[in-house]
């Protein structure tokens, strides 16, 4: 064998495997990258959750939109409901409508409620009746909402932190790095591969921040798509009882 291919193959001998020296790392760095690498698999998993509720969630909804403005009677479409799949836009219609026929059921004399200013009072007149509905309409819209951003923030939360912890365990495997030189051998020698171990913990932070942060942004994109389709449906909604009922 020549020369040169003897003091190659020392050289990739000599050359420090990082993944290697990362696996033997231990205490805060390896405590930093437990944490990065957990953090990574919670997005995922919240990512892969809420990626198809909120599809599963805007496409039951426009599906229900569609029965609803092909409809000519309310009460076959809400009984027509119960056989859909569940979706924000069919509860909304249900809670409106079932607040509907309490009204009319009272206005028939079919039905009464206790007079008073509680909750559960009946309304005084056509006006608070119709602000009950639109009133049932926003609730059941805003805990559809409030389910399917469940989680949601914690995707924004480790895009801005994942890199600071990431820098954490960076500077303290630096820190580490310098303490442990020997002064016999090269410093080179002695601090490149504890370096290149403390680097892979912004590596990894930067790995688990990109993807939250891309998903964050568009899953509140799909949230807004999803919002905005349901104030126009309770708009509709609101108008066809204003022009039959009220």
């Amino acid at each position: 064998m020549s020369v040169p291919s003897i003091l190659v193959l020392a050289a990739a001998e000599a050359k420090p495997d990082v993944f290697s020296q990362v696996l033997e790392t231990k205490g805060v760095v390896l405590a930093v990258l437990i944490i990065l690498v957990l953090l990574s698999i919670a997005c995922w998993f919240i990512i892969g959750v809420k990626a198809f509720s909120i599809g599963r969630a805007i496409r039951h909804s426009r599906k229900f939109v569609t029965a609803f403005r092909s409809a000519t009677r309310l009460a076959e479409l809400y009984q027509l409901s119960q056989q859909l799949p569940p979706s924000p836009a069919r509860d909304m219609f249900r809670a409106g409508y079932e607040e509907l026929d309490l009204l009319l059921r009272e206005r028939e004399g079919r039905s009464a409620r206790p007079t008073g200013d509680g909750p559960a009072a009946a309304p005084k007149n056509a006006t608070a009746g119709f602000e009950n509905i639109e009133r049932s309409l926003e609730q059941a819209a805003s805990n559809a909402n409030a389910k399917l951003e469940k989680s949601v923030s914690f995707l924004a939360t480790v895009g801005s932190a994942a890199p600071f912890i990431g820098l954490f365990g960076t500077v303290w495997g630096i820190m580490n790095a310098f303490g442990d030189i020997d002064k016999t051998k090269p410093i080179l020698e002695t601090v490149t591969p504890h370096i290149a171990e403390a680097l892979v913990a912004t590596a990894i932070g930067l790995l688990a921040a990109i993807p939250a942060v891309m998903a964050y942004n568009w899953l509140v994109a799909r949230l807004k798509s999803l919002d905005a389709q349901l104030r126009d449906f309770s708009a509709d909604y609101l108008n066809i009882l204003r022009r039959h009922f009220f």
